[in-house]
């Protein structure tokens, strides 16, 4: 196929501001895949600012009269319990698909952002996304483009809410993180463990703000059941189970279909950096879960990217993952280093694996000499002495719910503070799904060292950590 030019094409935000440049360093210019940057921003010498203090304060002193419209929303002059546009937080979206829109809506419910722009390939959930925005502000402003890179080459925007499918996040995050982009990125945050590894490299190498969409950490009743485990009032910690769906071998390909005009569904950009495949409708309505090259992982992450993490939380075990790891049927048994025991075990939504009923999906149990604590996705919480939990959920939030999540995500990008789901939490907690994904595929016990992030003298699990992007789509 000819290679095609993904250019970044800078444009201008607002009908009222002039452009404030922002700094790439020459590295990340030399290894984006756009063809056209080079173009935009060869003047450009030093590397993004962390903070917004340049265009807030231009913001702040330009003349706005000249071409102030007539009649505007108080929200806009930051009237009642509006914030003023020069402290709001700019936001972008990339591939905002029915996830991404949940997410999307607790941001626009916030008064301290605004979300000005939607990219997406496919044309229809770009106008999906925007009709969205527009109706949410009362305006036609929010932009729409068939090409992040158009988000991406934005000076007015300070973050980027990334929903494409797996494929793309870790590849799209760093582009992200290059452009001097806060991150938000649905879970799971990368392919396999190499991809976890570049992720988090990237993100802390540009001193980018990256929340992981793994809300369930700004949950009260999971954040209540990590603490009890973490303080020690279960006694010291035996075993953290995590609920999991079922893992499944991957899908045949689909049937090709003739390939749509771009300006409808983009294939070429949909796939990004995953192989090559002939185009399915069914792909880019959601039927890419399960399918090789498309989806992490044979299921796991798909949860496992929540109660593993939580489990990961529960054991103060962020900075590291288990390591050894055993399938037995539909269970992976996991060892950390000090001992301590990971049981992945199903927990669909028929109450298998045998959770308390009732509690919700995504559950976790967190295990102690002295007593247990279980939660689950229906705000609800049991305990072996219930006295620990009485009167500690004064709020409720379902566990599929992002709003405190986002407000994680908004206040750390104010302060500069690391999320509570940040890149580096991300790796390991990911991590150790990936590694637990490879002993279930072979169908035998596998060693991690979460130190070199590879199996130790494991040829055939090793190849499960390596990746290659087709091109463009390098980082």
């Amino acid at each position: 196929m000819p290679k095609r030019d993904y250019g970044l094409v800078k444009r201008s935000s607002t009908p009222f501001t002039d452009r404030i440049t922002r700094a790439v360093s020459q590295d990340c210019l030399r290894s984006y895949p756009y063809s056209r940057l080079s173009s935009i921003i060869a003047q450009m010498k030093n590397p993004p600012t962390s903070e917004m203090s340049t265009r807030r304060s231009f913001l702040k002193k330009s003349a706005l009269a000249a071409t102030f419209p007539l009649i505007v929303p108080s929200s806009v002059l930051g009237l009642g319990n509006t914030t003023a546009p020069s402290d709001r937080i700019v936001l972008g979206g990339i591939g905002l698909g029915p996830r991404g829109r949940k997410v999307l809506s607790r941001f626009l419910a916030q008064s301290d952002c605004q979300f000005v722009g939607i990219a997406d390939p496919q044309r229809d959930r770009r106008k999906h996304v925007k009709n969205t925005v527009d109706r949410a502000y009362q305006n036609r402003d929010c932009a729409s483009y068939g090409d992040m890179g158009d988000i991406l080459s934005r000076d007015d925007i300070d973050a980027v809410v990334i929903a494409t499918g797996d494929r793309w996040h870790t590849t799209a995050s760093i582009y992200a993180a290059r452009s001097g982009k806060d991150i938000y990125c649905e879970k799971p945050c990368a392919m396999n463990i190499q991809e976890c590894r570049e992720l988090d490299q990237e993100v802390l190498k540009h001193k980018r703000v990256f929340q992981a969409g793994t809300q369930r950490r700004s949950v009260p009743n999971f954040g209540l059941a990590a603490d009890l485990a973490r303080s020690g009032k279960l006694g010291p910690l035996t075993t953290v189970h995590a609920g999991i769906l079922e893992l499944k071998n991957y899908l045949p390909p689909l049937p090709a279909e003739p390939e749509p005009d771009p300006s409808d569904i983009n294939w070429d950009k949909w796939l990004g950096p995953a192989p090559w495949m002939p185009f399915n409708k069914s792909y880019c309505e959601g039927g890419w879960r399960n399918h090789k090259g498309l989806y992490a992982a044979n299921r796991l992450p798909e949860w496992g990217a929540h109660t593993v993490d939580l489990c990961q939380w529960a054991a103060g075990a962020d900075g590291t993952t288990p390591v050894e790891y055993e399938a037995e049927g539909t269970t992976i048994h996991a060892t950390y280093e000090n001992g301590l025991k990971l049981v992945m075990r199903l927990s669909g939504f028929k109450n298998e694996g045998d959770w308390i009923e009732g509690l919700g999906t995504c559950p976790v149990r967190f295990e102690g000499e002295q007593g247990w604590v279980e939660a689950g996705d229906y705000d609800k919480i049991e305990c072996s002495n219930p006295e620990l939990i009485a009167g500690k959920l004064p709020d409720q939030l379902a566990g599929t719910d992002p709003a405190n999540h986002v407000r994680n995500f908004l206040d750390c990008i104010k302060s500069r503070a690391k999320p509570v789901c940040n890149s580096t939490v991300a790796r390991y907690g990911h991590m150790a799904s990936f590694a637990a994904a490879a002993s279930w595929k072979l169908g035998r016990k596998v060693t991690f060292d979460p130190v070199s992030e590879t199996f130790p003298g494991d040829e055939e699990a090793n190849r499960m950590i390596h990746y290659t992007r087709r091109g463009p789509y390098t980082i």
